[in-house]
C-alpha cells in the first residue's frame, strides 16, 4: 500500500515540476492580479480539477477500492474557526513564500534554499501541532497508524 502512495507522490511531483509550479515566481505571478499577472497556474488548477472530477465519479461507482476493503472518505465537518484560520494561514504562507507544501517538497529535493527553509519550518509547524495543538481525537488516530 505504501508503494502506491510513493508512486502517486512521485507522479504528483513530476507533474508539478513539468508544469513549472515548483517556481515560486510562477505562484507570485499568479497572485499578482494588479501587476504582471501570469494565468498559467489557473490552467494547471483547472486541469487538476477536471482530472479529479472525472476520476472521483468513476471511483465512487465502484463498490470498494482496488487495494482496500472500504473507502476511507472523511466525514463532513462544519465550517468553523479552526478551518477558516487554517485556510487563512495556508493562503498567507503561500502568498508570502510562493510555495505550497507539494511544490516546496519537490523544490527542496533539488536543494533550493528557499524551499529547504519552507519545508523545514513546515515540518516544525506540523510537529508543534501534532504534539501540542492537535485535539485528542487526532492524536489518538495518528498514534494508532
Amino acid at each position: 500500500m505504501k508503494l502506491w502512495a510513493l508512486i502517486a507522490g512521485v507522479l504528483f511531483g513530476l507533474g508539478l515540476g513539468i508544469s513549472g509550479m515548483t517556481d515560486p515566481r510562477k505562484v507570485i505571478g499568479f497572485l499578482d492580479v494588479t501587476g504582471s499577472w501570469d494565468p498559467s497556474l489557473a490552467f494547471v488548477m483547472g486541469g487538476a480539477l477536471a482530472v479529479h472530477g472525472i476520476g472521483n465519479r468513476l471511483v465512487r461507482k465502484r463498490p470498494k477500492p482496488i487495494f482496500s476493503s472500504a473507502f476511507g472518505l472523511p466525514p463532513f465537518s462544519a465550517i468553523d474557526g479552526r478551518l477558516i484560520g487554517g485556510a487563512v494561514l495556508f493562503g498567507v504562507g503561500w502568498g508570502l513564500a510562493g510555495y505550497c507544501p507539494g511544490p516546496a517538497v519537490v523544490s527542496a529535493a533539488s536543494g533550493a534554499p528557499g524551499a529547504l527553509v519552507f519545508v523545514g519550518t513546515m515540518a516544525v509547524g506540523m510537529l508543534i501541532y501534532r504534539y501540542i495543538g492537535a485535539p485528542a481525537a487526532i492524536q489518538a488516530a495518528s498514534s494508532s497508524s
